[in-house]
């Protein structure tokens, strides 16, 4: 008798469809959300849905093109996409180019919409240090020098984040960067000093500024002052309060009614629980959790394969997503100080979605080639003519096909 194997669905098939219930599932909940701020406004009452629909079309087409592109091009771009990102974060704080909103210069007014810089900036630093990585990987193991150099460039993008200013922007950027480099093998030591030279520089910059400070001191116990600076997070927490086990229905949220500011951005996971309770608000959670971790399994099955710059870039994807929803989660619930930043596929937001498809696009990619590259090494005769040949023949006929 045989014993009975569970079959589980494919990295494929998971990421896949935990990103198409994100995906609808924050079409849902922006139209929730944004009604009646939208009335406020005197907007139509479909405004924002229809924005985010635009957006989602927008940022599928662009993962379209992702998905036809071989990730070894994006290698030899790498470098090409670490300037476009520094580029990119320029021309926010070029006056009459970027847009300021709130006391903050994010975005780049392109007319109808506007372009958040850093959401696209994040994903091509992250292609950038996933190269830097796989050419340099002994170095950067073995010697300071090589551990040091990749920083010394995210600190040139760190300066230009904080110049928006985007602090919760370079705190997720820097998990990302952070994890691909634990994760390609550095040495402990090397990373146990980056890690509290890391922790103090951020607990300075938390104090240096009086709004970062004032956000501190309100997360302790916001509602000491819950009509001023705890007044989001004390909303945020009644609305988690009503939502109880089943929450009270979709489209019966009271504090999206101008109570919750930034519901249908920030705070839209606060409006979720309020209107699906702790079990659809979990049920959110495991969703996210299947791509994070599905991305993350890509990475390994990359690094086994001895495909470096896709692992490096899978993991780096994976934790910045990853990182993104722990940190809006944790701002919702007052685990965290209050900080603008989209949950990845359900807030509000045209960069944040387009980005979001983009990188789940890259992890797609990444695992279609995995599959291929096992399935030729199990059967040889099932690849390419060119990929059976000795690699000298293999190389002399691609040099013959680039000189016609």
């Amino acid at each position: 008798m045989t014993a009975f194997k569970p079959v589980w669905p494919s990295l494929l098939t998971t990421i896949s469809i935990a990103t198409l219930l994100l995906s609808l599932f924050g079409v849902i909940m922006v139209f929730s959300s944004s009604i009646d701020y939208a009335v406020d406004s005197n907007l139509d009452s479909t405004h924002y849905l229809v924005r985010h629909l635009s957006f989602l079309v927008i940022g599928c087409a662009a993962a379209a093109v992702v998905l036809k592109t071989p990730s070894e091009r994006l290698l030899k771009l790498s470098v090409l996409a670490l300037a476009v990102s520094i580029i990119l974060l320029m021309l926010v704080l070029v006056p009459g180019i970027g847009k300021t909103v709130n006391g903050s210069t994010r975005w780049i007014n392109l007319g109808p919409i506007n372009l958040q810089a850093s959401e696209f900036a994040k994903l091509g630093l992250i292609i950038y240090i996933a190269g830097y990585l796989a050419r340099k990987v002994e170095e950067v193991r073995q010697s300071w020098w090589g551990f040091f150099k990749p920083l010394l460039v995210f600190l040139v993008c760190a300066l230009l984040l904080l110049s928006e200013p985007d602090f919760g922007a370079l705190v997720v950027v820097l998990a990302a960067v952070l994890g691909m480099i634990f994760l390609s093998g550095v040495k402990l030591s090397h990373f146990s000093l980056l890690m509290l030279v890391t922790l103090a520089a951020l607990a300075l910059l938390a104090v240096a500024e009086p709004y970062r400070l004032a956000r501190l001191t309100s997360y302790t116990d916001p509602w000491v002052d819950q009509y001023d600076s705890g007044y989001q997070l004390t909303q945020a927490l009644i609305a988690f309060g009503r939502g109880e086990w089943f929450g009270v229905g979709l489209g019966n949220s009271v504090q999206k009614l101008s109570y919750l500011p930034e519901a249908h951005t920030d705070f839209v996971f606060a409006v979720t629980a309020e209107e699906f309770g702790l079990i659809g608000a979990l049920m959110l959670l495991l969703t996210f959790a299947a791509v994070v971790v599905s991305g993350l399994q890509i990475g390994r099955k990359a690094e086994r394969l001895e495909r470096l710059f896709q692992a490096y870039l899978a993991y780096g994807v994976s934790i910045l997503l990853g990182i993104q929803v722990l940190v809006n989660l944790g701002v919702n619930t007052g685990l965290l100080p209050t900080k603008g930043l989209a949950l990845p596929f359900i807030s509000y937001g045209g960069s944040s979605l387009v980005g979001s498809l983009l990188a789940v696009a890259l992890l797609v990619r990444i695992e279609r080639e995995n599959l291929r590259l096992k399935s030729e090494a199990k059967d040889p005769a099932s690849a390419e003519p060119s990929a059976r040949m000795p690699r000298a023949a293999r190389s002399r006929m691609q040099e013959v096909q680039h000189a016609s």
